[in-house]
C-alpha cells in the first residue's frame, strides 16, 4: 500500500515550520491528536476535571483497546504510564530479586534501564550480565542461550536502541526465554509506531513504550503491557487507590488487571491524545508506515555514506528509521547547530546514553536523524546536502 504523503503533511501542522528529523526523540503530532487533547482540556475548563472525565469516558477508555490492537494484546493487559521509563520501571522493580540472581541484557540497553540494573544490583546482590553481540552487532542469540541457567530471573532487551538503527532480534530471544521459562521484558520505546509489534510473536511477558516518538502522541505518555500469566507474580513497587482496594484496616487487594501498575491521577487529556495517536497510526497501517520510514532511512544512510568524512554507525543485520553518523573533525553538537540554522531538526546521541555500546565500538557522540512517513524524499536529500556542506567546512 502506498502512503499518501500529501495527506500526512496536510494533517501535520509542524511541517510548515520545520524539517523534522527527530522522530525518535519527539515527533510532530498530527492535527487529530492535537484536536483530541485540546477538546478534552477545553471540556475540563468548561465543566471541571471530574465531570469532563465522566463525559469523555469512551475516548479515555479507548486507550486500552487501541494499544491492545497495536501490539496484539488484550485490553486488560495494558496500563497507562507517564513515560516508557516509568512503565518499564513498574515491571522491573516489581520482581523480587535476591543475591545470586542474574539479569541478562543487551550491549546497547538504554541508560535509564541500565541505571535501574545497577541500583538493584547494589541493593540486592543481583548480577547484571551483558550478552555479547554477534558479528552483525546485534544481540547474539547463541550466546544468550549459553548463558541461560537457573540463576537467570529476567531477560531484559531493548528492541531498538536509542543510539542507532539496530533492530535486535527480539522474536528469537523470546523463543529462548520461553523455552527456559524466564520472564522476558522488552523495551519498545523506539520501535512502537515504526515497526510492527505483536507480543505473541515476540513471546515477551512485558513490554513498555512511549507515546511521543514514532506514535506521534503527546509527551508525558507511555504504555505498559504485562502478560496475564506474569501479572500475579509481580508486586508493584508503588500502589495507590487506582492499583488496589483497601478492603480492611490492615489489608488491601490489588486489581486483577494491568491497571494495578497505574496511578490514580493521570493526564487524561494526554491519555485521550495517545489513544487517538495509536488509532491514527493504525489507520495508516503499521506495515505501511514501516515500509515508508525504512525506505526514507535507507535513502538517507546511502546518501551519507557517499560523503567523504561522514561515517554512519548503524549496527545490526536489520536497520530501521534511525540513522546515526558523525562528521570527521566536527563535533556532533556543532553539526546539530548548523542544521538547526537551516530549520532542520536532528539530535545528538551522546555516548552516555548507551555507555557499554559506546565503549565497545569506540563511538563518539553521534548525530541522530530519524525520518517519519510525513517526511519527503526532497527533505532527505536536503539533509544530505546540508551535511555534505558541513563536512567540507
Amino acid at each position: 500500500m502506498t502512503l499518501n504523503v500529501v495527506k500526512a503533511r496536510a494533517e501535520t501542522p509542524g511541517t510548515e515550520h520545520v524539517t523534522h528529523f527527530d522522530n525518535a526523540g519527539s515527533s510532530l503530532p498530527p492535527q487529530p491528536v492535537l484536536d483530541a487533547v485540546f477538546e478534552h482540556l477545553q471540556l475540563e475548563a468548561r465543566i471541571g476535571g471530574y465531570a469532563a472525565h465522566a463525559a469523555n469516558e469512551e475516548p479515555i477508555e479507548r486507550f486500552y483497546g487501541a494499544v491492545a490492537e497495536l501490539i496484539g494484546a488484550r485490553p486488560r493487559e495494558i496500563a497507562f504510564a507517564s513515560s516508557a521509563t516509568r512503565a518499564w520501571d513498574m515491571v522491573f522493580y516489581g520482581f523480587r530479586f535476591r543475591a545470586g540472581d542474574r539479569i541478562l541484557t543487551s550491549v546497547a540497553d538504554y541508560i535509564s534501564n541500565y541505571l535501574a540494573y545497577i541500583q538493584v544490583a547494589e541493593r540486592s546482590g543481583v548480577e547484571v550480565v551483558t550478552v555479547a553481540n554477534d558479528e552483525h552487532g546485534q544481540v547474539s542469540v547463541e550466546r544468550l542461550r549459553e548463558l541461560v541457567d537457573e540463576r537467570v530471573k529476567l531477560i531484559s532487551i531493548t528492541h531498538v536502541p536509542t543510539n542507532g538503527g539496530l533492530v535486535n532480534p527480539v522474536g528469537a530471544i523470546g523463543v529462548v526465554a520461553g523455552e527456559a521459562g524466564i520472564p522476558y521484558l522488552v523495551d519498545a520505546c523506539q520501535s512502537a509506531g515504526q515497526l510492527p509489534l505483536d507480543v505473541d510473536d515476540i513471546r515477551c511477558d512485558a513490554l513498555s513504550a512511549t507515546g511521543r516518538k514514532f506514535l506521534r502522541g503527546p509527551r508525558g505518555t507511555g504504555f505498559l503491557y504485562v502478560r496475564r500469566s506474569l501479572l500475579e507474580r509481580l508486586d508493584p513497587p508503588l500502589i495507590d487507590m487506582r492499583a488496589a482496594d483497601w478492603v480492611a484496616p490492615d489489608r488491601y487487594r490489588l486489581r486483577p488487571d494491568a491497571r494495578r501498575f497505574e496511578e490514580w491521577e493521570q493526564d487524561y487529556a494526554a491519555k485521550v491524545g495517545l489513544a487517538r495517536a495509536v488509532d491514527y497510526a493504525l489507520e495508516w497501517g503499521i506495515d505501511t508506515i514501516s515500509e515508508r520510514v525504512g525506505s526514507l532511512a535507507e535513502r538517507l544512510r546511502t546518501g551519507l555514506d557517499a560523503i567523504d568524512g561522514v561515517t554512519t554507525r548503524d549496527a545490526g543485520e536489520r536497520h530501521c528509521a534511525i540513522v546515526t553518523f558523525d562528521v570527521a573533525g566536527l563535533p556532533a553538537e556543532k553539526v546539530k547547530e548548523r542544521l538547526a540554522g537551516e530549520r532542520i531538526n536532528v539530535i545528538v546521541s551522546a555516548t552516555t546514553s548507551a555507555v557499554i555500546d559506546a565503549l565497545e565500538r569506540d563511538l563518539p557522540d553521534l548525530i541522530r536523524a530519524s525520518p517519519h512517513y510525513y517526511n519527503t524524499e526532497e527533505e532527505v536529500d536536503r539533509l544530505i546536502e546540508s551535511v555534505r556542506i558541513a563536512a567540507r567546512c
